[in-house]
């Protein structure tokens, strides 16, 4: 997070020499921020469907398979976005728009990640959790990255579905199906992303209109997008909050949501009300915060309920 916003502020990023350098340009090109993001709500929905610790060896190779997926995704999304990448202060230090990395050696390393991710949860995790991810990876590369994001400001709206598969890969890898718990979170990530990249879309408006991508502020202009800030952000809470009287989770979970969600509109109505920067940065920064904490209450909720709440 903290690496994302000093990029946001065009801040001077550290210089590498040698082998290290070239290690980490490609560490780079798989985004591992995102990564780590996806993983942590893989695993989530790993221990929400064992109601406890799952088997170790498949969290790692789940986690593994997941992790190598989706950094091929990252790399073909590097790849394609070259261009604009170029032209924006937050991505334009990425290895293939600067040079570190030619396109063609990241399509070999793109296609080389994606085909042992696949290998790897189709063998020693089940094909559906396979399935599930390359799923997920070819919606965001064609249907989000080539398709949404340079065509429509609602790029951000259809396009978060990819970032939501990973529950439902964590909760197929455990269980060889799918369940409404993987679903509930499979949502919540969904209705996030929209506020959650609207408010980076307002601290960078001016880097997405050089570019020419038509996110939101840049399109609709910045007032229509804290208005929508505000109406998705209530949409998140009051899906999240429903989850518990339609019984698919519970109180624990419940409580946590309130607190949560309530923390979350009242950021979101304060950047509809700052003419700055700064409470988008607020908001940006409390949404990871956000997310991290309602998969643990999650969690915590499937771990510590009773069976006859199930």
């Amino acid at each position: 997070m903290h690496s994302t916003l000093s990029r946001v502020d065009g801040g001077p990023l550290p210089r590498s020499r040698g082998p290290r350098a070239v290690l980490e340009d490609y560490l780079e090109l798989t985004k591992p921020r995102i990564i780590v993001l996806l993983l942590i709500t893989t695993l989530a929905a790993m221990v929400m469907a064992a109601r406890g610790i799952p088997n170790l060896a498949l969290v790692f190779w789940t986690l593994l398979g997941g992790a190598l997926s989706a950094g091929s995704a990252g790399a073909l999304n590097c790849v394609w976005d070259r261009d604009i990448d170029r032209l924006m202060t937050r991505t334009r230090h990425r290895p293939v728009a600067r040079g570190a990395i030619a396109p063609r050696d990241a399509l070999i390393f793109a296609a080389l990640a994606q085909s042992v991710g696949f290998a790897l949860l189709y063998t020693l995790v089940n094909p559906l959790a396979a399935w599930l991810s390359l799923g997920g990876n070819v919606y965001y590369v064609v249907i989000y990255t080539m398709w949404l994001k340079r065509s429509t400001p609602l790029n951000i709206v259809i396009g978060g579905a990819a970032g939501a598969v990973p529950p439902l890969v964590g909760w197929a890898a455990v269980t060889h199906q799918l369940g409404s718990p993987a679903f509930a979170l499979f949502a919540v990530i969904f209705l996030w992303t929209p506020p959650h990249f609207w408010a980076l879309a307002l601290m960078t408006n001016t880097d997405y209109d050089r570019a020419g991508i038509p996110m939101l502020p840049n399109v609709k202009g910045i007032p229509r997008t804290k208005r929508e800030i505000v109406v998705y952000s209530l949409i998140l809470v009051g899906v999240s909050l429903a989850f518990f009287p339609l019984h698919v989770l519970g109180p624990c979970y419940g409580g946590c949501a309130l607190i949560l969600g309530s923390v979350f509109l009242w950021d979101a109505w304060k950047v509809n009300g700052d003419p700055t920067k700064r409470r988008a940065r607020v908001l940006f920064k409390y949404s990871l915060l956000y997310l991290a904490l309602m998969c643990a209450a999650m969690v915590l909720d499937r771990v510590v309920r009773l069976p006859h709440l199930v």
